[in-house]
């Protein structure tokens, strides 16, 4: 079994935070719908570290397959 976890844990971190990166984007300017969240725009923000992590895993299990070839 070669298959390493962190390929579809960064895949799913990746695809979960690209879709409420969008959504926070099309939602900025919905002041009523962040009122409680202190008007920060939550969803964007927890999109773009959900991007970041599904990246930092993508480059790690990336890392290994190229390390393995050499």
């Amino acid at each position: 079994m070669g298959l390493d976890i962190r390929f579809p844990i960064g895949l799913m971190f990746t695809i979960f935070g690209f879709i409420l990166s969008i959504y926070g984007l099309f939602t900025n300017s919905d002041s009523e719908m962040y009122a409680k969240s202190l008007t920060i725009n939550i969803n964007l923000w927890m999109g773009v570290f959900m991007l970041i992590f599904g990246g930092i895993m993508f480059y790690f299990a990336m890392k290994k397959v190229l390390k393995r070839k050499i």
